[in-house]
């Protein structure tokens, strides 16, 4: 589900604030012109708006779509994988992504 969501990435000596642009049950794509490393643990701190959820996940950089000088590259980010998430966040995950799926079926 596309969205724009700030969010907190802590990792051990690193801490970025970016954005959200894509969520599923399963991890995110944070948008970022500073990916972390492949295998990076995160911690992720984002509240949806209007959804009065804050999350607070684990995850780990799965891929990488590195900022490119001089060449055609609109979404630098990374994807990061949700581990481990518990079977309540997943819940709540998929309730606000339901929520976010009703709303943008209605325009």
């Amino acid at each position: 589900m596309p969205v724009s969501w700030a969010v907190d990435c802590t990792a051990a000596d690193t801490f970025l604030y970016a954005a959200i642009t894509n969520v599923t049950e399963l991890g995110i794509f944070v948008r970022t012109t500073q990916p972390l490393a492949i295998g990076t643990l995160v911690v992720l701190s984002f509240e949806p708006p209007s959804s009065g959820e804050a999350f607070r996940l684990s995850g780990v950089v799965q891929w990488t779509n590195p900022l490119r000088p001089f060449a055609e590259n609109v979404n630098p980010g990374m994807g990061i994988r949700f581990e481990p998430l518990t079977p309540e966040d997943r819940q709540r995950l998929v309730r606000v992504i339901k929520t976010l799926a009703y709303v943008h079926s209605d325009n």
